[in-house]
């Protein structure tokens, strides 16, 4: 009787929950590759020559011999300042120079009557040395009027300019009728801009530096070597989009500007069609190291603790190990592990506000992984 009401009591009870599953978690498995470190930097677009066209004479501008905005050739026409007053001066200076040559004429017909008279001592020895400085007086004439006619017509000459290089001629300053070539009125016109190749200016700081000092720095053009960085740089636009052509480092400067701690370098990049212009903005990068056999994890894999930085390790036995690991530079959405973590370990990469030491879960490979392809 008792062992029939024990059984009952027993079977009256309540049952044992079922231990629950491991939680799923996608793992991924650390694969050493040879990994690039890319340095990417914001610059300013500028031709690699940018010339101002300036007025070096002042008048009123008569002529305008191009369409802003386009191309211009090197020697191509390009403004006419009124020239009527300065052809006015090379008549003068054409007139004294006439003046001295007629005084040369008379000096040297003189020295020429005279000097047989002095040998024969029918004139005194002053009068031939009288005739001798007028002759050379006229001859410093004749030589300063010609100088003067020369600069006269190099002032008739500044009156048509001409585009000194190849490139884009931007906005004009001044348009026709305006007198121009002295404050306040414009003394620079425009500017032509050799935009192929297209230059980029561009800043790095300290730190950068001498992060890449064995990089970029290493292979800089050196005093007397003209030629380019061995480098290659990528040259990424506003809209994202990568320019279709690479560039070099081409200078830079000779130390870094205390006042902002930075160095400045310009790249100079291939630009045949036109489609960088000067004053663009656009990011340069670089590839400044390559780690070689290194490890890299994805960012939502890494805890982060009052600075100190932990990943989840899946065990053989899928059990979970929180581990300690010093991290190097980002690359991407990965984060290269310095120190911690072996070849072929895997990691959780979510679920890991749940996850403790010990936790045993069912892993689940995670998509894109090197182990997958």
């Amino acid at each position: 009787m008792l062992v029939a009401v024990a059984a009952l009591a027993a079977a009256c009870g309540k049952p044992e929950p079922p231990e629950m599953p491991p939680m799923a978690v996608q793992v991924y498995e650390a694969r050493p590759r040879d990994i690039p470190i890319y340095l990417e930097v914001v610059g300013q677009t500028r031709g690699s020559v940018d010339i101002p066209i300036r007025a070096r004479v002042d008048g009123v501008l008569e002529e305008m011999h191009f369409l802003e905005g386009r191309r211009v050739e090197k020697g191509q026409l390009l403004y006419v300042i009124d020239p009527v007053p300065y052809k006015s001066r090379v008549a003068e200076a054409q007139g004294r120079l006439a003046e001295a040559q007629t005084r040369l004429a008379k000096a040297k017909s003189d020295l020429d009557r005279i000097r047989p008279l002095a040998e024969m001592d029918a004139v005194s020895k002053q009068d031939l040395d009288g005739a001798v400085a007028q002759y050379e007086a006229a001859r410093g004439g004749v030589q300063a009027a010609r100088a003067q006619l020369e600069q006269a017509e190099i002032q008739l000459g500044y009156t048509r300019i001409k585009a000194p290089v190849d490139g884009l001629i931007g906005i004009t300053q001044a348009k026709v009728g305006e007198y121009v070539g002295s404050s306040p009125n414009p003394v620079v016109l425009n500017f032509v801009s050799q935009t192929d190749p297209i230059r980029v200016r561009f800043s790095i700081n300290e730190r950068e530096y001498l992060q890449i000092q064995r990089g970029i720095s290493r292979n800089l053009p050196r005093s007397g070597q003209p030629e380019k960085s061995k480098v290659e740089l990528e040259l990424i636009l506003a809209d994202g989009t990568m320019h279709d052509y690479r560039g070099h480092v081409v200078t830079f400067d000779a130390a870094v500007d205390p006042a902002t701690g930075t160095l400045t370098l310009e790249a100079d990049f291939p630009n045949p069609d036109l489609l960088v212009l000067a004053g663009q903005f656009a990011r340069v990068r670089g590839v400044v190291e390559e780690r070689k056999d290194a490890i890299a994890v994805p960012q939502r894999a890494v805890i982060e603790t009052q600075g100190l930085f932990q990943l989840a390790v899946v065990g053989n036995d899928d059990t979970v190990e929180l581990r300690r690991v010093e991290l190097g530079p980002r690359v991407g959405d990965r984060w290269i592990v310095e120190s911690g973590l072996a070849a072929g370990e895997r990691i959780a990469v979510e679920g890991l506000q749940r996850i403790r030491t010990g936790t045993k879960i069912a892993p689940q490979p995670m998509e894109g992984t090197e182990s997958q392809g």
